[in-house]
């Protein structure tokens, strides 16, 4: 999907509401519609070989849910778990996951004329998960396709196809 499909993709509707969370320095955003719930962090159980920033499995009344430490996907200097580090739990079609994060912000709704495309630059995140910039005020979002990032070969989270 090119720059110009992603941006009509995310210009499709007037507004939309997304999460937004914190990872070190950065703030970032995920369609409020993928969110399911925000638990606290509690340590998961591990799984053998799985990548490091699989942090293990947690069971979320019966259903088995990984964990992924997006600090650890992101390739942050650090990974400090303390009061504020939560997991959302995301629904993304018949899959669910967890993501570690520094913290919640809050949900913000971006109008339409506040999305841009990101810079073409290289990064740790695939790019193609990347669909823009959001901002608002003196905030800067960098707002994931987090159903892409989560589906990519390297998470090694086998799940069901389009």
């Amino acid at each position: 999907m090119g720059v110009m499909e992603k941006l009509d993709e995310l210009t499709s509707s007037d507004a939309r509401e997304y999460l937004t969370f914190r990872l070190d320095q950065e703030e970032y955003g995920i369609d409020i519609l993928k969110v399911q719930e925000i638990r606290g962090y509690e340590p998961p159980t591990r799984v053998a070989n799985a990548p490091n920033f699989i942090k293990g499995v947690v069971n979320l009344r019966g259903t088995i849910v990984p964990i992924v430490d997006m600090r650890l996907k992101f390739s942050c200097s650090k990974a400090d778990y303390n009061s504020f580090t939560v997991v959302i739990i995301l629904n993304l079609r018949n899959r669910i996951v967890g993501i570690v994060v520094d913290s919640v912000s809050d949900v913000m709704e971006l109008p339409a004329e506040s999305l841009k495309s990101a810079p073409d630059i290289e990064s740790v995140i695939d790019s193609a998960a990347v669909l823009g910039l959001g901002s608002l005020g003196d905030r800067m979002l960098i707002l994931l396709d987090i159903e892409r990032l989560m589906s990519a070969p390297d998470m090694g989270l086998v799940g069901t196809s389009d």
